[in-house]
């Protein structure tokens, strides 16, 4: 099978590769990538693709067969230049149902313009083309356009040069509010202060808004945004998963992160450093914490299970999110069976987990064990004070051991030398009978017999019992410092089968580490350990990781990747939409350093990032999902951003960066339904208290059965497995969120103690000042009368139930700074909150335009 795939892919990767390199894209002739390969991905190579061992009457329709007989029979189902003589146009032009193909029981079918297609690709020679993804990328010409100013950097001439093929112009730039919001967002996931936003409405200066990109590029909040994205791709929770998800402690891991984003750390070495920072010469402590990365997978704790099975569970889990983070392929389909769609075998998914079945792992936690120590491998994180103080309680321990040995050697010695000079032991005598009765003594006075004496103290007990209190008190304080989950390497590595079916019982061929046989192989100077993988994920040769990357990033700023299906770039995903500027993208990235900001950068200072989102006219027809970019990208906002926006507005974000998880507000009673742990038998959720109440969502403790509800609620993912693009629904469940969830609550009473504050004594002024605070922008004429003549109504109602007024006031934790009632009374701030409340829950605030 192998053989086979690769002598197919070698010939149309080599000289064929020359032919359709100048004629696929003509604009008077098919492609098969872009115009007939989606075709039959979709309704043929289930059957007619790449995976040998369910391939239907011989025929492979993803690859030609220049050497092999085009199908069992013998019949030719392509005949090149002929699509009368060609047996597949016969199949699909037929009415017969034992004929006809896609047969009917598939449930698919192709239409007239399908059909049309097909024919006319054979009927025009039916050349094939190699899968773009596989093909190293080329940095293409920067394409020449007719409306020469629009553009600011080379994205922009890619984007107008479609646009003017499709006879369509861009959209005007945003209004300057807009776009700082927008900026702001992206680059940091906080709206701008009003000082920030009116101070940027006044810059005049010609690089106004790229002295803003840089300054929100150098903010510590650029890590923290950057980081949420890759948390969702590492799986990163503080639990382990399964029935019984014990608390974890890899947060040192997310914080490193965070660095790495702020200190714009090459991608090339982010990627090298995560997935083999303990191979690297003289590994520092950071590039061991960096590791965590692939200890994020879930782990099982349960009694009974078998290690072996799991460990095939978490080896299996680390080759499909590499092979979705940096490859952009779907692995997880050759656990079992070789792929359907895309030439990856069975053997290549368990070539690649070989790279990572040689970490000193069990394959099964230790419940009995503390979270900090209950998987290895892990690493202790002791500050330079808690290393000198454990060095003592050490010596301390040691001494005391050593004082004991001495002490039973001593006695040991002692009780040799007694019974020697004692001789053999005499028998017992009798015992006397009993009196505790008084006698007389001299001079006559009565008297009772002396007290029994205390039995002197035994020395040896003493010692044992103060070596057992300062090991506890060792055990206890080494307990108490923080550690991370670390790869870190066997001295032999385990051996690798394939599994058949994926059953970790059914050995099938032992493989050694390797990368996948499509792509190119890895350089002979590379180890072939996990250093030697992530070296040649981010090698100049390698196809996808560059592409992948970059794409991943747009689809950060433009809702969408070019390629739309962020976790498939093989024959099921979406074509890009802009193929050649992908590859410029990820030329130019690879070859500037794989500088992430600068990539940023480049990417929010185009034109194309600083469109309108407004839909122009007649477009909602022509391009409905913006695929060509011929508007500015508007969506909604993470579950992160739209919590966060909330607290910033209030006055309530406590800016701390990293640190451990907290746990702010939770709905009663929702913890505790799933929560079975041995070390918490209450299994109650024990809410923080102060500052912990209102971090940055990135530090929420994420529970893998039961993450936060307000997360959740926006589409945030469990995080058992990794996910590099989040779903967009629009559900109740987000406006029950916005208007009860206490978070949201105590934030629309301190929004609204800001209004009331920094507002002036004037309505209009106070609820401008809101808009200011959560939109970025003043209110028009409409909506400030709308909101005007609600605060009258809010204020009556609440004069006339005091009691709800109050109720309102109290919801949250938050204490008063002793200016709310000094500024107002119960009514009005009760009021103002119900208007700050709206202003949280407007589309626009909720949506990043």
């Amino acid at each position: 099978m192998i053989q086979e795939m690769a002598i197919g892919y070698r010939w149309y990767l080599g000289g064929l590769l020359v032919a359709t390199s100048l004629t696929a894209f003509a604009d008077d002739r098919l492609s098969y990538n872009r115009d007939i390969r989606p075709i039959l991905s979709e309704n043929c190579f289930g059957c007619h693709g790449p995976d040998e061992h369910d391939r239907k009457a011989g025929l492979r329709l993803d690859a030609p067969q220049p050497e092999a007989p085009p199908t069992d029979s013998g019949v030719a189902a392509i005949v090149q230049g002929k699509p009368e003589e060609s047996e597949l146009i016969a199949r699909i032009l037929a009415d017969d149902p034992d004929v006809i193909m896609p047969p009917p029981e598939s449930n698919k079918t192709l239409s007239a313009e399908q059909k049309a297609r097909l024919r006319r690709w054979i009927a025009e020679g039916a050349a094939y083309e190699p899968h773009w993804a596989y093909l190293a990328p080329v940095q293409p010409d920067v394409p020449e356009v007719k409306n020469a100013a629009w553009p600011k950097n080379n994205i922009d001439r890619f984007i107008l040069a479609r646009l003017e093929k499709e006879g369509l112009a861009p959209s005007p730039e945003a209004d300057r509010s807009t776009l700082i919001r927008r900026l702001s967002l992206d680059l940091t996931g906080l709206p701008p202060t009003r000082a920030e936003a009116e101070a940027f409405l006044a810059d005049t200066s010609p690089d106004a808004y790229e002295k803003l990109v840089d300054r929100l590029l150098a903010s510590p909040r650029y890590g923290e945004r950057m980081a949420i994205d890759w948390l969702d791709a590492a799986r990163y929770a503080d639990t382990n998963g399964y029935q019984v998800d014990r608390d974890r402690e890899n947060w040192p891991w997310r914080d490193w992160v965070i660095k790495a984003f702020n200190d714009n750390m090459p991608f090339d070495r982010f990627t090298i450093e995560q997935l083999a920072g303990d191979l690297l010469p003289n590994p520092t402590r950071e590039q061991r914490i960096a590791t965590g990365f692939h200890r994020n997978h879930m782990l099982n704790e349960e009694g009974g299970i078998i290690a072996e099975e799991f460990l095939a569970e978490y080896t299996g889990d680390r080759v499909e999110t590499t092979a979705t983070v940096w490859l952009g392929q779907t692995f997880n389909c050759t656990r079992c069976h070789n792929h359907k769609f895309d030439p990856l075998t069975q053997r290549d998914f368990y070539s690649l987990k070989a790279f990572f079945h040689s970490v000193n792992e069990q394959g099964v936690g230790d419940y009995g064990a503390h979270i900090r120590v209950n998987a290895r491998p892990y690493l202790r994180l002791a500050t330079p004070e808690q290393e000198k103080t454990l060095a003592d309680l050490r010596t301390q321990v040691d001494t005391a051991s050593k004082a004991l040995n001495e002490l039973r050697e001593a006695k040991k010695k002692a009780d040799a030398v007694a019974n020697t000079a004692r001789g053999p032991t005499p028998p017992a005598p009798a015992a006397p009978e009993a009196r505790g009765v008084s006698r007389e003594v001299t001079g006559g006075s009565p008297a009772t017999e002396s007290p029994p004496t205390a039995p002197l103290p035994d020395p040896i007990k003493q010692a044992e019992d103060d070596l057992n209190k300062l090991r506890k008190t060792y055990n206890d304080f080494e307990l108490s410092i923080p550690t991370a989950l670390v790869m870190e390497e066997l001295p032999a590595p385990r051996k690798t089968h394939i599994l058949m079916r994926g059953d970790y019982t059914s050995l099938g061929e032992e493989v050694t580490a390797a990368t996948p046989s499509i792509l190119p192989a890895m350089a002979a100077e590379l180890p072939k350990n996990r250093l030697g993988l992530a070296q040649w994920l981010v090698a100049p040769d390698n196809p996808l990781t560059a592409r992948v990357t970059v794409n991943r990033f747009w689809q950060s700023f433009f809702g969408t990747g070019l390629v739309a299906t962020t976790e498939d770039f093989g024959s099921q995903g979406s074509p890009p939409s802009h193929p050649e500027l992908l590859d410029w993208l990820a030329v130019e990235f690879r070859d500037t350093g794989w500088d992430m900001k600068r990539l940023m950068r480049l990417i929010v200072t185009s034109a194309a990032y600083r469109q309108q989102s407004a839909i122009p006219p007649g477009m909602e027809q022509r391009d409905p999902m913006n695929r060509l970019l011929s508007r500015g990208p508007r969506f909604r906002l993470q579950a992160e951003f739209v919590r966060d926006q909330a607290l910033a507005a209030s006055g309530l974000l406590q800016p701390q960066v990293g640190g451990p998880s907290v746990k702010p507000y939770h709905p009663p009673g929702l913890y505790e339904q799933v929560v079975s742990q041995k070390d918490n038998p209450k299994a109650t959720y024990e809410q923080g208290q102060g500052a912990d109440l209102h971090r940055r969502s990135l530090y929420t403790y994420w529970k893998r059965s039961v993450p936060h509800p307000a997360m959740l609620a926006f589409d945030a993912p469990f995080r058992e497995t990794c996910t590099v693009k989040r779903t967009r629904t629009n559900t109740p469940m987000q406006a029950l969120t916005l208007m009860n969830d206490p978070t949201f609550v105590e934030a629309s009473r301190f929004l609204a103690a800001r209004m009331i504050r920094e507002g002036g004594s004037d309505p209009s002024d106070r609820i401008a000042h809101g808009f200011w605070l959560v939109l970025s922008r003043p209110p028009a004429l409409q909506e400030l009368e709308l909101l005007h003549k609600a605060l009258t109504r809010f204020q009556t109602e609440y004069a006339a139930i005091p009691t709800a007024a109050q109720a309102l006031l109290e919801v949250g934790d938050a204490p008063d700074d002793g200016s709310f009632y000094a500024t107002a009374e119960a009514r009005d701030l009760a009021a103002y909150t119900l208007v700050a409340n709206i202003l949280l829950c407007r589309d626009e605030a909720i949506m990043r335009n």
